[in-house]
């Protein structure tokens, strides 16, 4: 899977292009639900960012439900299916 280019002259931050370009491929279903996520590590070299950019656009992921992550084991996506919408 080729890596959205990150435009750093853009209006909106790195980390939001990332969060955008992960939830398209949690919504076209390149990653699966239940499956984990590429590593901070991998995602670092993917998208050519900081460690710490990585981890805002995953907070981002979180907090809009499409990602939890486990301590010590990493990041997976959520089964959306499971989840009632509307909160």
């Amino acid at each position: 899977m080729a890596a959205r280019e990150i435009d750093h002259r853009a209006p909106e931050p790195p980390y939001r292009q990332i969060a955008a370009d992960l939830t398209g491929e949690i919504e076209r279903g390149e990653l699966a639900p239940g499956r984990p996520v590429p590593s901070e590590k991998e995602l670092v070299e993917r998208y050519g960012v900081a460690r710490n950019t990585v981890r805002s656009a995953l907070g981002v992921l979180r907090d809009n439900g499409l990602v939890y992550t486990v301590p010590s084991r990493g990041t997976y996506v959520s089964d959306r299916s499971e989840q009632a919408k509307g909160g």
